[in-house]
């Protein structure tokens, strides 16, 4: 039973693997961690110094109401005590002048015994909590207990005015009452026996009556308990100041810094265009990322990568070559497209070499087609031997050209095509051979990749144990990639992740896909050497500047590279293309 190959597709991610990536996302931006964790360490190093001499010291303060059976249950204190209106008043401004006066404080003072003071109370109580904060121990301790003092000296004054107030109310009231009784008195003496006599008996004791209940008034007012409170818990220096110390601050201050670069860093994160990740990658091209490229240290080296140094880079394009053998959409078809998204393409020449060179290593024949007719370069910078004629080279009847030894063709006009019939053996080591057909300048760049020749060169993938991979110019920079989606189907993406947006992965796909091709993935990789990862949306940024192409020779004895006509070409290495 032979098993299908399924494609490639990017694993589904659970919950943790999300979260992990977020965070590792976040630890992008070190800078705004580092100016967080700088800021909260110096808020900490501020609050340990100043709070290094600050020391606080408190005093309870119990209420009760004015009562004249203080084991009576039935009078609730809470009742007959608003202990709102009573903190206010502990907070007032009379308050402090009469401790100022108390504690020798001049007048001027007393704005600021009023800033030390904080008076709580705590749930469920009748208690008022007098907290003072100074400099000095002694000083926190003798302020808040002056201000205690203070508070319940003038309450006992409100309470003795008040009572005074209400007694003298009673006694204003009774007098005139008394005198007419006194009045009564004594006309009653002077009255014979009778019916007037009984009449002003009757008045008298009604008046009697009067005099009694308002001078039961004044002896209960008189016999009230008059204390405002007591000091429970009287204020004592303080042993050790009141702040958390210059350790415990640092220590405070650097959480909150972090957080505070934690959060600035979240906040970048969610309005940083780039994609934050390979997954962020895979969604915006709806392919999965085939493999990430290690850095170079080395400031950039030949294009081959087998046989370098360091084999983990050779070892990533094999890991990714193996991934697309095993996709289906390329084993069908076995073309594939490796473009980058704008900018340069020196990375995306390099991978559609080292892929050319991994799939010759499997015993493939490989054929790499530069269809970069702007920059050509490959030929130049790749160990390469002139190879035999290739078959799409061979010209039928009646095309109007002429074939020449060396593969060229030469049309009536006097101009050459591309591609020209040249070949080259690419010699890639242990890896093996493959050929390779350059790029070559020419004047109209979309009839040169729609021309027969072209698709008879793409179609040799058709052949058994055959592929081929073609290289074309920045796809969101030049329309050159989309004339050959339709001739190729599978698309390679080789991009720097922080030097494109998602948008513009979104718009590669849409692109490919409305040009009939698929996205088989894509290859990540880290900025060049010498290079800012910032996107360069100049088209053909970063591309090497070749001179004019030399005008064609219109005798037509003579054709590009045989020799006569030469272009120059600047040495090109992984990381300056």
């Amino acid at each position: 039973m032979t098993e299908t190959n399924r494609p490639a597709a990017a694993p589904p991610e659970d919950e943790p693997d999300l979260l992990r990536d977020q965070f590792r996302q976040l630890l992008r931006y070190r800078r705004l961690l580092g100016a967080g964790l700088a800021v909260g360490l110096l808020g900490g190093v501020y609050l340990g110094v100043s709070t290094a001499d600050t020391y606080v010291s408190v005093a309870d303060v119990v209420l009760r109401a004015p009562t004249d059976d203080p084991f009576n249950p039935s009078l609730a204190p809470d009742k007959a005590i608003n202990i709102g209106s009573e903190r206010q008043v502990a907070l007032s401004g009379s308050i402090a002048e009469q401790a100022a006066k108390t504690l020798g404080i001049p007048d001027k003072g007393v704005a600021g015994l009023r800033a030390g003071l904080q008076v709580t109370n705590p749930p469920q109580t009748m208690v008022l909590r007098f907290t003072y904060t100074s400099s000095s121990p002694k000083e926190a301790a003798k302020r808040a207990n002056g201000m205690a003092q203070a508070y319940l000296h003038k309450r006992q004054e409100a309470l003795d005015v008040t009572r005074n107030t209400m007694v003298k109310g009673y006694a204003d009231q009774r007098d005139p009452v008394a005198k007419q009784l006194d009045d009564l008195a004594k006309q009653i003496n002077n009255m014979p026996a009778g019916t007037a006599r009984d009449a002003a008996l009757g008045s008298k004791t009604d008046l009697q009556s009067k005099v009694n209940t308002l001078n039961n008034n004044i002896s209960k007012l008189q016999a009230l308990d008059m204390t405002p409170g007591r000091i429970t818990s009287p204020a004592t220096p303080p042993g050790a100041p009141d702040g958390p110390g210059l350790p415990m601050s640092l220590a405070l201050g650097a959480a909150t810094g972090l957080a505070l670069g934690l959060l600035a860093a979240w906040v970048r994160l969610v309005f940083d265009p780039a994609p934050r990740s390979e997954g962020d990658v895979a969604r915006s091209l709806r392919a999965p990322v085939l493999g990430y490229l290690p850095r170079d240290k080395t400031g950039g080296g030949p294009l081959l990568a087998a046989g370098e140094a360091d084999p983990r880079l050779a070892e990533e394009y094999r890991s990714v070559a193996f991934r697309l053998a095993y996709d289906s959409r390329f084993a069908d078809r076995r073309r594939l497209l490796v473009v980058a998204p704008r900018g340069s393409s020196e990375t995306a020449a390099a991978v559609a070499v080292n892929l050319a060179a991994s799939f010759a290593e499997t015993g493939k024949d490989v054929l790499l087609i530069e269809a970069d007719l702007r920059t050509p370069v490959l030929a130049s910078q790749l160990p390469t031997d002139a190879g035999g004629r290739p078959r799409w080279s061979r010209l039928t009847a009646g095309t109007g050209g002429t074939d020449l030894p060396g593969g060229g063709t030469v049309g009536g006009s006097g101009e050459s095509e591309w591609p020209d019939g040249r070949q080259l053996v690419v010699d890639a080591g242990e890896s093996g051979a493959f050929d390779l057909i350059p790029g070559d300048r020419v004047r109209n760049v979309a009839r040169a990749l729609t021309s027969p020749r072209a698709t008879r060169l793409i179609s040799e993938a058709d052949s058994p144990n055959s592929t081929v991979v073609v290289l074309a110019p920045p796809v969101l920079s030049y329309a050159d990639a989309l004339a050959l989606v339709d001739r190729v189907d599978g698309v390679l993406v080789v991009c720097d992740p922080r030097a494109v947006h998602r948008s513009d992965l979104a718009r590669i796909r849409e692109l490919i896909s409305g040009a009939g091709g698929t996205v088989l993935g894509a290859v990540l990789h880290h900025p060049l050497p010498g290079q800012k990862s910032k996107r360069d949306t100049s088209p053909g940024a970063g591309a090497v500047q070749q001179p004019p192409a030399p005008a064609p020779d219109t005798d037509g004895g003579r054709l590009p590279g045989e020799g006569g006509d030469t272009v120059a070409l600047r040495t090109v290495r992984s990381g300056r293309r």
